[in-house]
């Protein structure tokens, strides 16, 4: 090997390592792998930067800002709350809700259309007295494989398809990924509603009797014992009482900044902060009844709830600036204007002092204050609500724009008149033209951390080809399999693909498998279109891990799941699809 190609296999090796151990953000790590790939010379400083400019990057923004505006317009908000039936059947519950998800994402940003229909699961859910645990990971499922029938259906879809244009000087079309894509997903959206939930841990489809529309769990909460509270003096015995009364426990204690035991003798002092696990009506209770002040962000909360202020749960998405931070480190209160009553992980209530409590994605936050400050509050924080949104702001007319706007882009690019990225960046033009969004929304609808990962590694996926090394990946891949034909070398591909995308971004998989797909179909002799399908299906397909893609962090702690759960029934699904789509590919698309 040159010493290019071992300069580029080090860089790969070493990004997807730091991809796997996540410690580090994923663009963090594409931009260190570039500017090393460019410091060794095999991205020329030239091209450094022009993954930035690539079609499939531009496509992917467009897609990202037009599904905002098919959220600001209303359109979809009225598909989510009306077309979705709440069936007596778990069957028909079930694949009611991964149907509607499954067409909206092979439309829309899929984590938008899962952040459009969560909300509205877990209400119906909780109406038909089921657990959020048997909608939630079949509806996160079903909203990843919607995304494989069209080419705006996910990032990777993009990728390879531009990655087509490169190789045949013509990319896939809007719909050239239906006949095996669309398929994968029917199969898929029938495997979890009839069977893959049933395979979801027993414990988590078991619903508290006394659970709330959306109490995931019970939260904790910190209480200020005043200076003029009558349990000042009293032992922590009587205050236990008093609020087990009110339908909470004490689970901590804290006395000038530090932790003490919880001794039933102990006699409580003013200003003590008592650590109590409460739902969020028993908190206002506790409150109003025992005089205790709950706190959030070092201020007292008087008054819970009103017409001008309320409570709010929501899910930490992928992205959120809270990731990795305090509350103590952002200033919570003062920066967002809103407080932070709890948190709640994989289910479980966070048991300490808020302030020191540490974001992650996938956690359930309750968070009060002001409501006219949610809606900027939302976007701002990166987090999803879980609460259905009012559709009284629905505009039959700001609706209609924003459809035919999206639909006119779909038509354009299907009949070859506009590319993708045109027609989509003409579409979201006229969201902003119309009102439907500000600029403002348009750069906030941007997940810029996926558009930094893909500029980041376009350049270095090219130099993978320029510098030889993808043909000694695929030339090494084709003597490990000699003796078999080019099916079960299909086979592999979408087998690898699917396993790397389970524990790395699916975008950042596709960017590595695509040209490593084309050496192998080259090397073969063969038409490359089966290789590249592989390898689109297989990166939308991360079900084994809730880190393989957003929708399966997002829905993990609203819905109590382990880590664990997540490949008893990914396993199977993604068995399936390999099984499906294998004997499919070469048929659809000849050899």
């Amino acid at each position: 090997m040159t010493v290019e190609q071992i300069s580029a296999f080090g860089i790969l090796g070493v990004a997807l390592v730091l991809f796997m151990w996540g410690r580090l953000r994923y663009d963090l790590v594409a931009v260190v792998a570039l500017i090393a790939a460019v410091f060794l010379g095999i991205v020329p400083m030239a091209n450094a930067f022009e993954g930035f400019g690539h079609p499939a990057v531009v496509t992917v923004a467009a897609v990202l800002i037009i599904s905002r505006g098919l959220t600001n317009s209303g359109a979809i908000d009225v598909a989510a709350a009306y077309v979705v039936p709440k069936g007596k059947s778990d069957i028909v519950f079930i694949a009611s809700f991964c149907a509607v998800a499954a067409v909206l994402s092979g439309f829309m940003n899929n984590v938008g259309a899962l952040a459009l229909l969560m909300p509205v699961a877990i209400q119906a859910a909780a109406e038909t007295k089921r657990s959020p645990a048997m909608i939630l990971m079949p509806l996160s499922f079903a909203s990843i494989l919607g995304g494989l029938f069209t080419l705006i259906g996910t990032p990777p879809n993009i990728i390879v398809a531009s990655f087509r244009s490169r190789a045949l000087d013509e990319p896939f079309g809007m719909f050239d990924f239906a006949p095996v894509g669309g398929l994968v997903a029917i199969a898929g959206v029938i495997f979890v509603a009839l069977v893959g939930w049933h395979l979801i841990p027993s414990a988590r489809l078991k619903r508290k009797k006394d659970q709330e529309i959306l109490d995931i769990e019970d939260y904790v909460a910190e209480f200020r014992v005043p200076k003029a509270s009558k349990f000042v003096g009293q032992s922590l015995g009587d205050i236990e009482a008093a609020i087990e009364a009110e339908g909470a426990t004490v689970v901590g204690l804290t006395r000038a900044k530090e932790r003490i035991s919880l001794h039933r003798r102990r006699q409580m002092a003013a200003n003590d902060i008592l650590i109590l696990e409460a739902a969020p009506d028993a908190m206002h209770r506790i409150g109003t009844q025992l005089k205790l002040e709950l706190i959030a962000g070092g201020k007292a909360i008087k008054d819970l709830t009103s017409e001008q202020v309320s409570l709010f749960e929501a899910v930490v998405a992928q992205g959120s600036p809270l990731i990795g931070n305090t509350p103590e480190q952002l200033g919570f209160r003062r920066r967002y204007r809103i407080n932070l009553l709890a948190a709640s992980r994989q289910g479980r209530p966070y048991r300490d002092r808020l302030k020191n409590f540490e974001f992650r994605a996938g956690d359930v936050v309750l968070l009060h204050g002001d409501v006219e400050h949610f809606p900027g509050a939302f976007n701002r924080l990166g987090v999803m609500p879980l609460a259905q949104r009012d559709l009284g702001f629905v505009k039959p007319a700001r609706a209609g724009i924003a459809v035919v706007l999206f639909l006119a882009a779909i038509l354009l690019t299907a009949f070859g008149v506009l590319s993708a990225p045109v027609a989509f960046i003409a579409a979201a033009g006229g969201f902003v033209l119309s009102r439907i969004l500000s600029l403002d929304e348009v750069y906030g609808a941007v997940d810029w951390s996926i558009i930094v990962l893909l500029g980041a590694l376009i350049p270095i996926g090219g130099a993978l080809e320029s510098t030889g090394a993808t043909t000694v990946l695929a030339g090494t891949i084709i003597n490990l399999s000699s003796g078999f034909g080019p099916i079960v070398i299909l086979a592999f591909v979408m087998i690898v693909t699917m396993t790397l995308s389970d524990i790395i971004n699916n975008a950042a998989t596709a960017v590595v498998m695509a040209p490593i797909s084309l050496g192998i179909a080259q090397q073969l002799q063969v038409k490359p279109d089966a290789f590249l399908m592989a390898v689109a299906i297989g990166a939308s397909c991360a079900f084994l891990t809730p880190i393989g893609h957003q929708n399966n962090t997002l829905v993990m702690g609203p819905g109590g799941y382990k880590f664990g759960d997540y490949w008893r029934v990914g396993l199977p699904l993604e068995a399936l699809i390999v099984v499906i789509s294998v004997p499919l590919l070469p048929l659809i698309f000849p050899f």
